[in-house]
């Protein structure tokens, strides 16, 4: 069978997109911008279909482009795998763990668990990209991460998970604030305050806005940040309070109250089903697991 496409062609053509256009995409693979265009307009022209629409040197993607690139990203990734399978076979250990981690997590949570393969397997660079929970799930389910933590709910059904550690998410106040007379809040005294909150696509502000569709109410948003320092600052200088997990505001001049009832969050490592896992991936999961009462 002769298909219309190679590899090269193919990563080409994603290249363009990542990048914003064939100048860009050129400069970022060290090679003519020539050898791009007609790499793209050879594929066209096999394909026998445009995929781009150009405009004033920028290039839009044309609904069979949108097509194309779904598929070619997951043929890329297939055949990455492909390469690292076969190289593992005669012992060329893939040596990174690529792991996406929410920044709650990844800052007041997991540095002992990172630090502690690293010291146990000194030859795997360990990478963690920060982004919130539902942008790696996406990424995850795109092949363009490997491993990522993510909290369990309905939408974690596509990937393999294995919970990881179990977190209460609290109010976070002053402490001169009246919250911190009371054992415990409503969800509706808490939405009733004005709240410094992250944006969306990150579980902190899912969990509030799941709770103000819940009981139909409107929060009264001050501030939106997705910085933990800088939320934390708004919050003790009373422009707002915020919810966080327990363990980020231990530490801080700020009090940590529990909702009534109690907010429990899952979270949990997770990859594709589907998709290859080096060794070093494998040996990640199976450390995380066995430090799974530490954490």
């Amino acid at each position: 069978m002769s298909l219309p496409f190679d590899l090269r062609s193919l990563s080409l053509f994603v290249a363009v997109v990542d990048h914003g256009g064939f100048s860009a995409a050129a400069r970022a693979r060290h090679i003519a911008q020539s050898a791009v265009s007609q790499t793209i307009a050879g594929l066209e022209r096999r394909l026998d279909t445009r995929l781009f629409e150009r405009h004033d040197r920028r290039v839009r993607l044309t609904p069979e482009g949108e097509v194309l690139l779904e598929h070619a990203r997951r043929l890329l990734a297939d055949a990455s795998a492909t390469e690292l399978a076969l190289k593992e076979l005669n012992g060329l250990v893939k040596g990174e763990v690529r792991i996406g981690i929410p920044s709650m997590l990844g800052s007041y949570y997991l540095p002992p668990l990172l630090m502690g393969f690293a010291a146990r397997h000194p030859g795997i660079r360990m990478t963690v990209i920060e982004a919130g929970a539902r942008r790696l799930q996406a990424m995850i389910k795109a092949r363009e991460l490997d491993l990522g933590i993510v909290v369990e709910d309905g939408s974690t059904c596509e990937l393999e998970t294995e919970a990881l550690l179990r977190a209460e998410m609290v109010v976070c106040t002053t402490r001169d604030h009246p919250f911190t007379a009371r054992h415990s809040v409503t969800p509706e005294a808490f939405l009733s305050e004005p709240l410094v909150l992250f944006q969306d696509g990150y579980f902190h502000r899912e969990f509030v806005d799941a709770m103000a569709r819940r009981l139909d109410i409107q929060p009264r948003l001050t501030f939106q940040s997705n910085l933990i320092p800088l939320t934390k600052a708004i919050v003790s200088q009373g422009f707002g309070i915020t919810t966080f997990l327990r363990r980020v505001i231990e530490e801080d001049d700020l009090s940590a109250v529990s909702f009534d009832p109690a907010a429990w969050l899952t979270l949990s490592l997770a990859w594709q089903p589907q998709g290859y896992l080096s060794r070093a991936e494998r040996a990640f999961i199976d450390y995380a697991l066995s430090q799974r009462d530490s954490l």
